[in-house]
């Protein structure tokens, strides 16, 4: 074969692969291919053109350039920023900013690099709030400092086309000198309730043990009151007694006396006999109590039942019922001391009477037929 001939084929295969190459490429460059969690910015000669949408786009091939932006939530780290609070202490926080392209076309046409400019605007705004809040807020109000922060990226950050959804203050973090200055205000603290804690518990065991006291004097008081009415009662009783015994005695000596002067003149001759008219009645009355006698029929000797006169002198049927009263009442002050120790418990301050005040109080409510005492009966004189 003549070599110009086959030069001249050999340049026909190579121009060939080269249209092959170039029809390869121009097709190439005719599609762009989207991901589903994108949207790509399509310029042609550097003029924006449109937003592709995921899947496969057709575009002018060699003069057309796409740019990609993630649709998903991101997030961005803030460094940790150094701060000076409204009281002059010095902090350090970081955060985390959480945005999401909303509008690529803006984040495409009216910022440069949105991620860092979103992450530098969150450094400043972090700063600017730590500066405006007290030591004390800054670690305690972590949920305001992030609305605060959000609310200053949120205009910027919508002419960007982006929406900030959540901000987040990691640490917050004092001096080494303004945390050893906090721990022994914590510890000082402790030690203050600790103390009154301590002091509480003192005061009401001693309020708990003065009612205590207060019930047993008033118990006490109760018990020796009742003691001293039935010790006047039984002196009372035991003085009339004495008198009915002695007026017995006083008519029994007598009738003896009388019954000796009887068995004398019986030993003498005469058979008529003069005897005083109260001797025969008391004889008659002595004889009545005797088993046998023919005189049962007359007044008999006086038993030892008082009369009706005699009890309500004395308030033998009243007994019972003073002393139930007493009890009653007694009973009512133990309620009442009850409750004022529960109110005193509770913190309601109730007023504490004391245990004279009660006792006089008690006094007080003892009914009108308290007993008397009686008034002593002198024993008869011997006839």
């Amino acid at each position: 074969m003549d070599p110009i001939t086959l030069q001249f084929g050999f340049g026909l295969v190579s121009v060939g692969l080269l249209f092959l190459l170039l029809v390869v490429v121009t097709l190439w460059q005719s599609f762009a291919i989207v991901d589903a969690y994108e949207k790509e910015a399509l310029t042609v000669f550097g003029e924006y053109r449109k937003l592709l949408e995921p899947g496969i786009n057709l575009i002018p091939p060699f003069v057309s350039r796409t740019h990609a932006f993630d649709m998903r939530t991101q997030t961005l780290d803030v460094p940790r920023q150094e701060a000076i609070t409204r009281d002059n202490s010095p902090v350090t926080a970081d955060a985390v900013v959480y945005i999401k392209v909303m509008d690529a076309k803006k984040a495409f046409l009216e910022v440069d690099n949105y991620k860092n400019a979103v992450s530098n605007l969150a450094q400043t705004t972090l700063r600017a709030v730590l500066g405006d809040m007290e030591l004390d807020d800054t670690l305690n109000k972590r949920q305001e400092i992030n609305a605060k922060i959000r609310k200053e990226l949120d205009e910027p950050t919508d002419e960007w086309g982006i929406r900030v959804e959540s901000v987040e203050v990691r640490e917050v973090n004092p001096s080494k000198d303004v945390q050893q200055a906090m721990e022994q205000q914590t510890s000082a603290e402790r030690r203050r309730r600790a103390m009154i804690l301590e002091a509480q518990g003192e005061r009401r065991s001693a309020i708990e043990q003065a009612e205590g006291d207060k019930q047993s004097n008033i118990i006490r008081a109760q018990g020796e009151k009742q003691s001293q009415i039935l010790e006047a009662q039984g002196d009372s009783i035991s003085t009339v007694l004495r008198a009915r015994s002695a007026e017995s005695m006083g008519e029994r000596a007598i009738i003896e006396r009388g019954m000796e002067t009887l068995e004398e003149i019986g030993k003498g001759e005469s058979t008529t006999f003069v005897l005083p008219q109260e001797l025969t009645s008391l004889v008659g009355r002595y004889g009545k109590a005797l088993s046998g006698s023919d005189v049962q029929e007359m007044e008999g000797l006086e038993g030892l039942e008082f009369d009706e006169d005699t009890r309500t002198m004395l308030g033998l049927d009243d007994i019972d019922e003073i002393l139930g009263q007493i009890d009653e009442a007694a009973q009512m002050d133990v309620e009442e001391l009850e409750k004022e120790a529960e109110a005193v418990k509770t913190g309601t301050g109730a007023n504490i009477k004391s245990a004279d005040e009660v006792i006089e109080e008690m006094d007080g409510d003892v009914p009108d037929g308290e007993v008397e005492p009686a008034e002593e009966i002198e024993p008869p004189e011997e006839t």
